[in-house]
């Protein structure tokens, strides 16, 4: 197999990962929306100004990283070695998996960017039992998957702004949980480390 036939096969995966990404977040919007509630809540209502400035700018982050990839793709700008984007891959389908498993333990509860009209559950239990915010480290997974499948400086610019941006977005989001859900959520925050992993006594 040649190098062309090997950068067509990266590109074919980089855009699948995408495609099954995006499918999942449109399609549970998709349904909940038959179901009558608005999933997207991201820089939307009546919101304290800092609140609403992170998610609006959140919200371009993560839009404007969705074209600097497909370009990255198309011009398939890489490593001129697999072993990176091999690596990328890895990460790519594990984002896709996390955030897949996040948005179906969440059910009717999952919401973007943050809700005070809307009543929720705290969920902490499968993949939110290692992880208080799966559907951001899928997110971050992809990023940084398809980072080292197509590696370019501008590419690498809009990666680090978007992460920074879901991570500003979950600060937001820490101060806004407990006066929801009180010691349960404090409770939650305790045990469950951020990212990945359960925090030990």
């Amino acid at each position: 197999m040649n190098k062309l036939d090997n950068d067509i096969i990266f590109q074919i995966v980089a855009i699948l990962i995408l495609i099954f990404f995006y499918a999942i977040y449109i399609g549970k919007m998709v349904i909940q929306r038959r179901k009558g509630i608005q999933t997207d809540q991201i820089a939307r209502g009546q919101k304290e100004k800092s609140l609403f400035l992170t998610e609006a700018i959140m919200k371009i982050a993560t839009y404007s990283i969705v074209i600097a990839e497909v370009i990255s793709i198309y011009f398939n700008t890489a490593f001129s070695f697999a072993i990176p984007r091999i690596i990328g891959i890895s990460f790519g389908i594990i984002g896709v998996v996390f955030f897949g498993m996040a948005v179906y333990t969440m059910r009717d509860s999952w919401r973007a960017g943050i809700s005070k009209s809307d009543k929720t559950e705290l969920v902490v239990t499968g993949i939110f039992n290692i992880s208080r915010n799966p559907a951001f480290l899928g997110f971050n997974l992809v990023y940084i998957g398809i980072l080292l499948m197509f590696f370019n400086w501008t590419l690498l610019i809009f990666t680090i702004f978007a992460i920074t941006m879901l991570h500003l977005q979950i600060l937001q989001e820490e101060k806004f949980l407990p006066i929801v859900f009180g010691e349960n959520y404090l409770a939650y925050k305790e045990r469950t480390k951020r990212y990945f992993g359960k925090k030990v006594n």
